[in-house]
């Protein structure tokens, strides 16, 4: 027994004296100010698709090219309008480009002579905003038979951003609370201890949706007769991550 006592009295020594090295080596943590940033996100199926359709042509007359461009985008945005009455239309992007014939080299002595376009071409682009996605594909197969799909994004409509933002707050939020508690943890404190002096929401950063913007202008030798039915396309609208990020700062009584 009195063995038992000397090892137990020993290992209680030995116990002591590491807990006190190990104190001696911490840091003091009174009056800290530790920063701590935090990140948050909220994911969403997207609502509203902006698309781009455009129509090309290309004549030796440059009257005749802009004439048959104007009333075919006529022609399209009626039938936008009809297929989707609530979609926000809006004509961007009208070009004019001279097109010239290939250089060729010229022979010893020879002078080149001004270029001369051999024909134009004309082009316009129409983008159509639409949270009407279940009739998308319908729509855009309408337009095509006049105009040439161009470009087409998937995002979420700005009322659905303004709901979705109280959540990336109280995510990002929640990040932060979480994070302090470990950090107090790994300093030997109790997150009672911590008082959150600032928070700082101006790191968030921009994450409004870009809309989607018109495409150089390009050469479409393709197109569908005005009376060819179209075969409906299919889309994947996906989904949407809105994040943000914030800084705080804590301070350690």
């Amino acid at each position: 027994m009195t063995v038992i006592k000397h090892l137990a009295a020993a290992a209680a020594v030995t116990l002591a004296l590491t807990g006190a090295a190990q104190a001696a080596d911490a840091l003091p943590t009174t009056g800290a100010l530790v920063v701590v940033p935090a990140f948050g996100e909220v994911k969403h199926a997207n609502d509203q698709a902006v698309a781009t359709f455009a129509i090309e042509e290309q004549d030796k007359d440059k009257a005749a090219a802009a004439s048959r461009v104007n009333q075919k985008m006529k022609q399209g945005v009626d039938i936008l309008k009809k297929a989707d009455p609530q979609a926000s239309l809006k004509t961007q992007g009208y070009y004019t480009y001279p097109v010239y014939p290939e250089d060729r080299p010229l022979a010893n002595g020879q002078v080149a002579k001004p270029r001369v376009p051999t024909s134009w071409r004309v082009g316009q682009y129409v983008e159509v905003t639409t949270t009407n996605l279940e009739a998308l594909p319908k729509t855009a197969a309408a337009a095509q038979k006049v105009l040439t799909l161009n470009n087409l994004n998937f995002g979420l409509a700005p009322e659905t951003t303004k709901k979705l933002d109280e959540q990336r707050i109280a995510a990002t939020y929640k990040n932060l609370n979480e994070r302090i508690n470990s950090i107090a943890t790994a300093m030997g404190r109790k997150v009672g201890d911590a008082v959150l002096e600032t928070v700082d929401f101006e790191g968030s950063g921009n994450y409004a949706q870009e809309g989607a913007r018109a495409a150089a202008p390009m050469m479409m030798r393709a197109k569908a007769a005005d009376s060819m039915e179209v075969a409906e396309p299919s889309f994947e609208p996906g989904e949407t991550t809105l994040e943000m990020r914030l800084v705080g700062k804590v301070r350690f009584k």
